[in-house]
């Protein structure tokens, strides 16, 4: 780690930040950042046409989806997300651990897309980005914004300030596409109204521009989340002037996005998901995806899941509430604990779990002739807490979903970012996995 970054993590740049106001260090640090990047890669935006995607839930794999279909059509595309940026055929691991990239970066990868005669960019941009002046110099043609549910309060501190950041992805934006179903989009459309931008609408519940019903459509994407991906991305591409055709056929085709609903497959009687659901809308939306639609009648769900240390710790009970609401079985682990206590975590989340009336259970002294559900367990070590759904747990049928790391290859602890792959921790779970028959089925 650089010297720049240990003291970032450090106490004593915390103590510095917590005395000097967010809009300070934005208007005074980061937006003079920003725009010497743009100067010195030359403003490379001017010459793509920028989609911008935001929103709490869903942004990656709306990114990659519009990216597939302006691709499929036979456009130069390239595109940049939390996962991976791509230009042409080269994919780059960015690191940008969910988050928008640092100035510079961004504006080098643009310009590397600008001097490959890229023509769209499909860019993920993230409410820390927004506030912070890191796409400054965008030029955002389209912006899309999927929805605003709770997270990041620690920084925002407001669900409206926290729109209020979302929202600043469709300042000068010619066209936008928006949520119907969503809260936010009175105040996301009224916005549009003022600045005489074109809005389209989507949605599955209210009347939209862009439904199930005027456009139909097939995907292998699971849930009602994904049809709503489905749908805005729909809405940007019929905005691009790409033919409904070609859209419902790339749309069709499209496999999905590692880290979100990926399964792994070593040969197992069970299912086993790795998603990065680390939101409260997220895995709510992912466990009723997984208990309504692949469970059978007699399979259980079980779900491995952690809060990140330093980020928004009222999101926690909320996050054990809906675990032990929709899962029979909740394996409570770490997941970037960061300089927090990870006991200290999963207990704040663990007040949601009983808040649900879900029981504890020791994992050491647990045995399968348990036959009753909705416990709970507290596993600090993530390895640990996937071998024991994985090995201890899991039966014929039922599944298993990890979440909150998805597609990410590092875990925070202190002031270390360490390997880690949820994919590699649940393949070596399942290597030494014994099936065992569950007493009473």
């Amino acid at each position: 780690m650089s010297a720049w970054r240990r003291f970032r993590h450090s106490f004593l740049s915390e103590r510095i930040r917590s005395l000097i106001s967010q809009s300070i260090v934005n208007n005074f640090f980061h937006f003079p950042l920003a725009l010497l990047a743009v100067i010195f890669y030359r403003y490379p935006a001017r010459s793509l046409k920028v989609i911008g995607v935001t929103g709490t839930d869903g942004k990656t794999t709306v990114v990659n989806l519009i990216y597939y279909i302006l691709q499929e059509t036979g456009l130069k595309v390239a595109m940049i997300s939390t996962v991976s940026a791509k230009i042409g055929n080269e994919e780059i691991e960015t690191g940008l651990h969910v988050t928008a990239p640092n100035p510079w970066l961004l504006q080098k990868l643009l310009r590397r897309m600008a001097d490959s005669s890229i023509d769209y960019v499909v860019l993920e941009a993230t409410s820390h980005g927004l506030d912070q002046h890191r796409l400054f110099g965008c030029n955002f043609e389209v912006g899309v914004i999927t929805n605003v549910t709770h997270e990041h309060l620690d920084y925002h501190r407001t669900w409206e300030k926290y729109l209020a950041a979302k929202a600043k992805l469709l300042n000068g934006v010619k066209v936008a596409v928006l949520n119907r179903d969503d809260r936010s989009y009175e105040y996301l459309n009224v916005k549009c109204q003022m600045s005489n931008v074109k809005c389209f609408s989507y949605g599955i519940k209210n009347r939209a521009d862009f439904t199930r019903a005027n456009f139909k459509f097939k995907t292998q994407l699971p849930g009602e989340y994904n049809r709503y991906n489905c749908l805005a991305t729909i809405a940007t591409t019929s905005a691009l002037g790409i033919s409904e055709e070609k859209i419902r056929k790339a749309i069709a085709s499209f496999k999905g996005v590692k880290g979100r609903m990926e399964r792994i497959d070593e040969g197992q009687n069970f299912k086993v998901i790795i998603d990065f659901a680390h939101t409260p809308n997220a895995l709510k939306q992912v466990l009723k995806t997984l208990h309504g639609t692949w469970n059978t009648r007699d399979a259980k769900l079980i779900v491995v899941f952690g809060c990140a240390g330093l980020r928004d710790r009222q999101k926690r009970p909320m996050m054990g509430k809906i675990a032990a609401q929709y899962a029979d079985f909740v394996v409570l682990t770490a997941e970037d604990p960061r300089t927090e206590d990870v006991n200290q975590i999963i207990d704040e989340i663990a007040q949601g779990c009983f808040m649900a009336g879900a029981r504890e259970m020791n994992h050491i002294t647990y045995h399968i002739s348990h036959i009753t559900y909705h416990y709970f367990f507290r596993i600090p070590d993530r390895q640990k807490a996937i071998n024991f759904a994985i090995q201890k747990l899991a039966q014929k049928d039922d599944i298993v979903v990890i979440c909150g790391k998805g597609h990410e290859k590092s875990m925070c602890f202190g002031q270390t970012e360490c390997p880690w792959s949820d994919q590699k921790a649940a393949r070596e779970a399942l290597k030494i996995y014994i099936p065992t028959l569950r007493v009473g089925s």
